[in-house]
């Protein structure tokens, strides 16, 4: 039986970024990354954005070269799936039926997109937006497609709608909510985007409700929503969130369940078993004490680094202020902090400028902030939050005055 030192479970972001940070801090060890797609690892968030607009293609997409893998000595097991933890005997079994052993497992696996429940979810022509296989299929059906309909108004969703219209083609886009990014997001942001959207062309209805796909041919040929309307479309893109991947983690006994819950150094409740990124519920010392998961490229790099230490013998407890970001046409949205909880808000700049930003209050404290095309606001935005300024709303809403003065 083959064994590793250390076995990481997923070639995302976290995994492969936990890889390249053994090596940098000098593991001496033997590691194996175990990955289910057939490529090599990549960066997810351009897959949306530059890559199905044909502004890169999959090499300048990579987190490594092919070369990088070998020359570290690092093994990649490319195609394959774990199916079930054995934490007694240390060991995990794949979808070919092989059984690898490991001194520590990490578990880095993210999440498979969720899917609509309504009839016709699974037709041909109804797409996710997770994987490289899954923007593959969408770009290998563009030049017969005219008009999209994408379902789910958060960031996935607004992305792609962004790109489709670029592609020139008609997009329909609904949210069920009152609003766009209604998980994340202030109103007075969903507001602006949802102006942003319809202003290049998006037909974007909100509040509405889908029926089912409807099916022309064995294809999707349109959406039937609640109210009994059909919207004709080519191709549907839904893009209602993920499902985290840790079914064998809990069948194995591990504590989770939206999630695997995870300490301040990335442990599971299992010996020796770690886990990172998307999967991985905490909670983060800059929210609210209920456990969270981020789904983030910076969540994921901050955990692998917390567990590199942890596994060469300097841990550091996971204190990183989350952040994020997405892009829309010409906007640049950062984000800093988490806003759940907030009880105010200060709008900074205006929304009219295409400049602006939503800070978050929390009993009077700075705890997130929204930055539209706004850097400066950013940079020294997540110091206010890492340092849990107070602040009158006043000066935080006076332009004239910098954010760093603040601190």
């Amino acid at each position: 039986m083959t064994s590793y030192d250390i076995l990481i479970v997923g070639a995302g972001h976290g995994g492969t970024q936990l890889a390249v940070n053994l090596q940098k801090l000098k593991f001496g060890g033997i590691i194996g990354v175990i990955g289910a797609e057939p490529h090599l690892p990549y960066h997810r968030p351009p897959l949306s954005k530059d890559y199905l607009s044909g502004e890169k293609d999959f090499e300048r997409i990579l987190l490594r070269p092919e070369s990088f893998w070998d020359s570290e000595g690092l093994t990649l097991m490319r195609g394959r799936r774990v199916t079930a933890v054995d934490p007694a005997g240390k060991t995990v079994a794949t979808d070919d039926g092989e059984a690898i052993g490991y001194g520590a497992l990490v578990w880095a696996t993210g999440g498979t997109p969720r899917l609509l429940t309504c009839a016709g979810y699974d037709l041909p022509g109804v797409h996710t937006v997770r994987t490289l296989s899954d923007i593959n299929a969408m770009m290998g059906e563009m030049d017969r497609t005219k008009r999209v309909v994408v379902i789910g108004g958060g960031y996935i969703g607004l992305e792609a709608a962004a790109v489709l219209r670029k592609l020139e083609r008609d997009v329909v886009l609904l949210e069920a909510q009152p609003h766009v990014l209604s998980r994340v997001a202030g109103e007075p942001l969903a507001r602006f985007f949802e102006k942003e959207h319809r202003d290049h062309g998006v037909d974007l209805r909100t509040s509405v409700l889908v029926d089912c796909i409807e099916e022309r041919d064995g294809r999707a040929a349109g959406v039937r929503l609640a109210d009994g309307s059909v919207i004709e479309a080519d191709m549907v893109i839904v893009g209602i969130g993920i499902v985290p991947e840790v079914g064998p983690l809990i069948e194995a006994g591990a504590k989770g369940g939206n999630g695997v819950v995870v300490d301040a150094f990335c442990r599971t409740s299992l010996r020796d078993i770690f886990a990172i990124g998307d999967c991985a519920a905490h909670r983060n010392i800059y929210g609210e004490d209920a456990l969270i998961r981020l789904e983030s490229v910076q969540n994921a790099s901050d955990m692998a680094m917390t567990v590199a230490r942890a596994l060469t013998g300097n841990p550091q407890p996971y204190e990183a202020v989350p952040w994020f970001w997405s892009d829309q046409y010409d906007l640049k949205l950062q984000t800093a902090g988490l806003a759940t909880g907030h009880d105010a808000h200060v709008l900074r700049g205006d929304p009219a400028d295409r400049s602006f930003s939503l800070i978050y209050l929390k009993r009077g404290v700075v705890c997130a902030l929204d930055c539209v095309n706004a850097p400066k606001d950013f940079v020294f935005g997540r110091k206010l939050v890492e340092i849990r300024v107070s602040a009158e709303p006043e000066r935080l809403a006076d332009t004239a005055i910098e954010l760093k003065d603040l601190m």
